[in-house]
């Protein structure tokens, strides 16, 4: 693979937590519009809830109980819609999350909180409203910014002029999203200063929106470059659904989302999936798997990158463009408790899509991005959500779960047995998808005795170098061996 990758330490530690500010939380220091949803109805595609960057600020209460270090957020850029992907100014948080201001005092209550901070940086396309992209639209062929786009041809009829034909590239053929012509050295250097410019301001790091699509290995490799020289520990993740050695060499990204192992966990703690939500995604499907398909599968995924890479992979059960993890497995809690044991004992940094902790459940956009329901607490899902600070607890307690070897050391009638290796540590991880279960493992050179569970419900004990355990049907646990 060539020389050592190098990764930001810090995420190897960190508990990550999505949050797609407009509909997380609304502060009444904010001054919002008056065409707001109410807080409580069910989203639409294109209303505005009114959250805002304050209202994660008045809730990072809740995200330190969690055992979150880290936040990600969806973007926050002057945008016209509530997603905020159609960017208009990526020099401005959008006023409506509370401005630069607001940024500013959600950064230094979470770098105070020893919390980091990740912005959605999408750099593929800009928007209609986006200033130079207004320039071609007012001008036409005259317009100083004609070479930031792929234009085919005038009228452009991005407003239905003339034929009405559409002769400039989009995203998904969308016309609202113009997609930057980065093989004009303006536009390079312009994206490479937005990534410079918000780690001057005090972000930790860049999740970077479909960057496969600017398919240019060097402009990736600058845009690194440029980042690490403002901050030397910056994390780069890339929105990338598929395999992704290219991108994941040491000299463009730390890491990506991490579909291909979510999409393992769901098949393997799964009764049944929601097929016709699952067509809805990037997952295309998620199959049920056995245990031993698992093991494949996770030592597919442990043994194509680097270890420093896959301890910086950003795994997550569902994010803002999958419906709900709880929704995927037809409102199964306890497989839900299954998958998130997984997600917090494998290697990579685990990320909680915001609600997922309480059980919300929704199908795809916009149901999988409804308000928190902060007034609501009679209807959150209060099992889960201990059993995920328990094992955030778990994971920051024991340098193994982050930083050690990983095994699968038993794989058999639908329950993963994992081994966490570090130095000073030796850890056994139970996950039980089916029913209750008595089995053994060989482990050779442990000491004969009683083994005590970390976390869950279960027994283990260790007799001439074969662990013997126990656990609950459709259970999990950790035991220290």
């Amino acid at each position: 693979m060539g020389r050592s990758p190098r990764t930001p330490d810090w995420v190897k530690h960190a508990v990550f937590y999505q949050v797609f500010p407009d509909r997380f939380a609304r502060s009444e220091r904010v001054p919002k519009p008056t065409g707001l949803e109410a807080w409580d109805d069910p989203p639409t595609v294109h209303g505005y809830k009114g959250g805002d960057l304050l209202g994660v600020l008045e809730h990072l209460d809740h995200l330190q109980a969690l055992g979150v270090t880290a936040i990600y957020l969806n973007p926050v850029f002057q945008s016209g819609c509530n997603h905020r992907y159609h960017t208009h100014d990526y020099f401005r948080v959008d006023p409506m999350l509370g401005g630069d201001a607001a940024l500013r005092e959600l950064l230094d209550a979470a770098h105070g909180r020893g919390m980091r901070v990740v912005l959605d940086g999408v750099l593929n396309h800009a928007s209609r409203g986006f200033l130079q992209f207004h320039d071609l639209l007012e001008n036409g062929p005259a317009s100083a910014y004609v070479d930031w786009w792929h234009v085919h041809g005038f009228p452009l009829g991005a407003y239905g002029e003339g034929d009405g034909t559409r002769r400039y590239a989009a995203w998904w053929n969308l016309p609202a999203l113009p997609k930057f012509n980065t093989g004009t050295a303006a536009v390079r250097e312009f994206l490479w200063s937005v990534g410079e410019h918000w780690l001057r301001f005090g972000i930790d790091g860049w999740r970077l929106d479909v960057p496969n699509e600017i398919d240019d290995d060097a402009f990736w490799r600058e845009f690194r470059r440029r980042c690490q020289a403002v901050k030397s520990d910056v994390y780069i993740v890339g929105e990338l659904w598929g395999e992704a050695e290219r991108w994941l060499q040491g000299d463009q990204f730390d890491a990506v989302m991490n579909y291909q192992l979510t999409r393992a966990i769901l098949g393997f703690v799964a009764t049944e999936v929601d097929e016709a939500e699952v067509a809805r995604t990037g997952y295309g499907k998620v199959p049920i798997i056995s245990a031993q398909r698992f093991q494949r599968v996770l030592e597919e995924e442990l043994g194509r990158y680097h270890p420093q890479i896959a301890q910086a992979q950003l795994n997550l059960l569902g994010s803002h463009d999958t419906p709900r993890v709880l929704t995927l497995l037809r409102g199964d809690r306890a497989a839900l408790r299954l998958a998130f044991t997984l997600l917090f004992t494998l290697p990579g940094a685990p990320c909680v899509y915001y609600g997922d902790e309480i059980g919300l459940e929704g199908g795809h956009d916009p149901f999988c991005r409804q308000a928190m329901p902060w007034r609501h607490e009679d209807t959150w899902d209060r099992e889960t959500l201990h059993w995920v600070q328990d094992l955030a607890a778990l994971r920051h307690a024991h340098p193994a779960l982050r930083t050690g070897s990983a095994e699968v050391v038993y794989a058999h009638h639908g329950v993963v047995m994992l081994r966490r290796r570090s130095e000073d540590e030796d850890l056994l991880v139970v996950v039980n998808a089916d029913g209750d279960f008595v089995s053994h493992v060989a482990l050779e050179g442990l000491p004969d005795g009683e083994r005590r569970a970390l976390i869950g419900s279960g027994e283990a004990r260790v007799e001439d170098g074969r662990v013997d355990v126990r656990v609950p049907g459709r259970g999990a646990a950790v035991f220290a061996l």
